[in-house]
């Protein structure tokens, strides 16, 4: 995956797609393997922002059975299955505990009722997944005596028991966006990193592609298309205002989502479901507040989601240490046994979702229910233009099939019809994950740790003996950094053939680095003296790329400390 500036302006496109998170990752694979020709940009580092900050959960759909929301039910189930098939590396199920207390709404027959109907409803949930480690089992309901083997410090007063339901998680959601876009550029899309949308060519009403500013060199640049589609998330509308002085008639909401990576693991294999006290205000049926999820997570624990309405410029949001506190009370409230603090928190995850309308600080909280797909030639007259975006990262392939289709309905051809629901992406080719893991440990190539080497194939699935390649080059490539899980041989791999720029696209988003914890201070130091080597940088270019990744730690008050789940076995 080379970024190639000449080849991007000396052709024009039958696509460009603004925006490298999840919804473009998805839509340039899609309409790549479809045989359009795609060009993909992005105007900071792919799955920067919210595709990469997010609870890591790949929703079934299970609560819009509240709102008996049928169809969102369906389609997510749908969406989750197409993961489960596509990237069996980067995505797995995960069990749920969803506590019983008494015999109203929240008892088991209630609880276990709606499962039972989840499960009606979604019986092809597997369809298409012969891996049956992938597959997404039938819910259940278990005794107080196996909730409490979890979770001893539920509160007990009343527990009956739990329903348990099985929704799935991502390993890292930065390399899923990353494995879409490695898909599509090697059936031939030309993608590019730090390459910034600032206007539109134009011809009459009709747009025929987009201006663009290398962020990095300061070098502007045309790349021609018959079509565009904007996929910059809750940067869209700046590009539409900017680019075409463009304003939907209705202002898309986001809200600020946020939830923590916390240092203390938990014992057992279990998601935990907690009631707080802000209310779903679409329910039809309602058991009392909102789910806090608590779930394992590699080595560690993630704790959220917090929602709130964010009105703010994108690249404002953040989250203040009183916020933070205030979470973690919520959090205590809901699982007193944990008595988190600050201290243990590892990273702080905040991204924008689209939102429906809100009141800020409401205790009953609207959640967005579409995403949002605009033919700008219906809507402004304007054509070779479509807007996609995104609710949540489950959906984004499906979303992406959609847009996909429109394209091809306005560039008037026919369409061959989407296969990403069921072609394996960029490391995606196993049959039997657990089984192709087992049997890389019995070979335990250059004597790599067990720990190491599941990471490995965890983040490049069949596709790891891409990175083991340059040990054979250089054998001390072999050795990890620092006190982590990565290799060194990642660090060049990720500069050599995916793209890597900067610092922090390695720490945060090529590499388990830092996106569980602050790797410690030796590994960045490390990490960075490999990319000065391989990619020419002087002594300030290397000081001022470590600056910025430290203050990407302390801008959330997490501080290099070495958290247990960055170290290697």
């Amino acid at each position: 995956m080379k970024k190639n500036i000449r080849n991007l302006t000396d052709k024009e496109f039958d696509l460009v797609v603004v925006g490298g998170g999840i919804f473009g990752a998805c839509a340039a694979w899609d309409a790549t393997q479809r045989g359009l020709t795609v060009a993909l940009l992005e105007k900071g580092d792919f799955s920067h922002a919210t595709s990469a900050h997010h609870l890591k959960m790949v929703h079934g759909g299970i609560r819009y059975m509240q709102h008996g929301d049928v169809y969102r039910v369906w389609e997510s189930s749908r969406e989750r299955a197409a993961l489960l098939k596509v990237a069996p590396h980067l995505v797995h199920p995960l069990p749920v505990i969803m506590p019983t207390y008494g015999h109203g709404k929240r008892g088991k027959a209630v609880l276990g009722t709606g499962v039972f109907l989840y499960d009606l409803l979604t019986m092809n949930r597997n369809l298409r997944i012969p891996d049956k480690g992938r597959q997404i089992p039938r819910g259940k309901l278990i005794t107080r005596q196996e909730v409490l083997k979890y979770f001893p410090g539920i509160e007990q007063r009343g527990l009956t028991g739990a329903a348990v339901f099985y929704d799935a998680q991502m390993y890292s959601p930065p390399r899923l966006a990353l494995s879409f876009i490695r898909s599509a550029a090697n059936a031939g899309a030309d993608v590019a990193n730090y390459l910034e949308v600032t206007g539109f060519l134009k011809r009459e009403n009709r747009v025929a592609g987009v201006r663009a500013t290398n962020v990095l060199s300061g070098e502007s640049v045309e790349v021609r298309s018959k079509m565009v589609l904007n996929t910059a998330g809750p940067w869209a509308t700046k590009v539409l205002e900017t680019g075409m002085g463009l304003r939907l008639e209705q202002k898309p909401v986001f809200s600020r989502d946020v939830c923590f990576v916390v240092s203390r693991p938990l014992a057992g294999k279990y998601a935990l479901a907690c009631q707080i006290k802000t209310e779903d205000a679409e329910a039809i049926f309602s058991r009392g507040g909102r789910h806090l999820f608590i779930a394992p997570w590699r080595d560690c624990t993630l704790v959220g989601v917090w929602h709130g309405v964010f009105d703010g410029a994108p690249e404002q949001v953040t989250v203040t240490r009183e916020e933070m506190k205030k979470f973690l009370d919520e959090a205590n409230e809901a699982y007193p046994d944990f008595s988190l603090s600050i201290e243990d928190i590892a990273v702080v995850n905040t991204g924008l979702i689209l939102f429906a309308e809100n009141q800020k600080e409401s205790s009953k909280i609207s959640f967005g229910k579409r995403s949002i797909l605009i033919d700008h030639d219906r809507k402004h007259k304007v054509k070779g233009l479509i807007t996609l975006i995104g609710v949540r990262a489950t959906t984004a392939r499906g979303m992406a099939e959609k847009a996909v289709d429109l394209i091809f309905k306005k560039m008037g051809r026919r369409s061959p019809g989407s296969k990403t629901e069921t072609t394996p992406i960029f490391g995606g080719q196993i049959e039997h994950f657990d089984g192709y893991l087992g049997q890389a440990r019995e070979r335990r190539p250059y004597g790599l740790e067990n720990g190491v080497l599941d990471a490995l194939i965890h983040n490049y699935g069949c596709e790891y003996p891409g990175v083991l390649k340059y040990i054979d080059e250089n054998p001390d490539l072999a050795h990890r950094v620092a006190n982590t899980k990565v290799l060194r041989a990642e660090i060049i791999h990720a500069v050599r053939e995916e793209m890597a720029e900067k610092l922090g696209d390695v720490v945060f988003r090529r590499t388990d680095l830092g996106t569980g914890c602050h790797p410690g201070e030796d590994a960045l130091q490390e990490c960075a003296r490999l990319m000065a080597s391989e990619s020419g940088w002087d002594e300030d270019r290397a000081k001022k790329e470590t600056d910025e990744v430290r203050k990407h730690f302390l801008r959330h008050g997490v501080v290099a400390k070495g958290h247990p789940c960055g170290a290697a076995p």
